[in-house]
């Protein structure tokens, strides 16, 4: 994935913030959500391990959480 960021500086020029296209932050957000589901599941695949977990359920209960 490349990234054009532009820098914006303070008063002192340290750079203070950053600006990118937003198609490059929808692209960042989605890499991020899909970390967040693998982390997510990983966890629920820990925690099921002993009597395991159907992907179907696993997706029921994201669902649930995230209303």
């Amino acid at each position: 994935m490349t990234i054009h960021p532009q820098y914006i500086k303070d008063a002192n020029g340290k750079r203070s913030l950053v600006v990118i296209p937003i198609s490059e932050f929808d692209r960042i957000m989605e890499e991020l959500e899909s970390i967040e589901d693998v982390k997510l599941f990983d966890q629920a695949k820990k925690k099921n391990a002993a009597k395991g977990i159907l992907l179907d359920e696993y997706i029921h209960q994201r669902e649930i959480n995230n209303v």
